[in-house]
């Protein structure tokens, strides 16, 4: 990957000035960005290049181990271009909140029942999580709903947010380090931490707030059965 993701250092960035290093097609590849690709289960961000006074509508991806900024139709952006780009700002501080929230759940399941993710998925409007959780759904809800309120009681804590790094060797010694049933952390010799202290760590590379008081509350959606050791649990932001 030849692009340096920016959100890792600070996800706060809003707009940032970057060079094109390669088009392809629709597909613009860029020295650094702010926009999250949409790996690890959160959607990929959207917002705008600029360059020579035109704005060009773009959602970022990843393909072919690269990440690329999707224009909406024609444009006439080449390598070498200077380029400014900005997040649709609204809709990624919502996934931010959603995917710290996410954290803090899996902290609290995994803690009383050994529960772990199995998918999920996280949007502006909403987050999804399915976890290896065992019983009948009357009590698979009560634990969700007895998760759901420990979020929020943790959240009004006022926690910091700590992002740093370590070794993959030293971080993969970490009780819980991923709560992940199916994926390992990436095969990369650092791994980029995110500790809620007193409550998580995760090997994790997305966007998250800086303190758990910007999450204000989450409720539940609605809870599914999605058969043996695995139960769906939608939830979204109280705001």
């Amino acid at each position: 990957m030849r692009t340096k993701l920016l959100y890792q250092e600070d996800s706060y960035i809003r707009e940032f000035d970057a060079v094109v290093l390669d088009v392809v097609g629709n597909d613009v590849i860029l020295d650094k960005t702010a926009f999250h690709d949409g790996e690890g289960g959160v959607q990929a961000d959207t917002g705008f290049l600029e360059a020579g006074g035109v704005r060009y509508r773009a959602r970022a991806g990843v393909k072919n181990g690269e990440v690329v900024h999707t224009i909406e139709g024609a444009h006439g952006l080449k390598p070498g271009d200077a380029v400014r780009g900005v997040l649709d700002w609204e809709p990624r501080y919502r996934k931010m909140r959603l995917h710290t929230a996410a954290h803090i759940l899996s902290a609290v399941l995994y803690n009383k029942y050994h529960a772990l993710i199995t998918g999920g998925d996280i949007t502006p409007e909403y987050a999804r999580d399915d976890f290896n959780i065992e019983g009948d759904m009357a009590a698979v809800r009560k634990a969700f709903e007895e998760a759901i309120a420990e979020v929020n009681e943790i959240a009004r804590r006022g926690i910091e947010v700590k992002v740093y790094w370590l070794p993959r060797e030293e971080a993969l010694k970490i009780p819980g380090i991923t709560k992940l049933a199916e994926r390992a952390p990436p095969d990369l010799p650092v791994l980029r931490i995110v500790e809620i202290p007193g409550v998580d760590i995760q090997a994790d590379g997305g966007p998250h707030v800086r303190n758990t008081s910007e999450i204000g509350g989450v409720k539940i959606i609605k809870v599914e059965n999605r058969g043996k050791g695995k139960k769906r649990v939608y939830y979204t932001l109280e705001d």
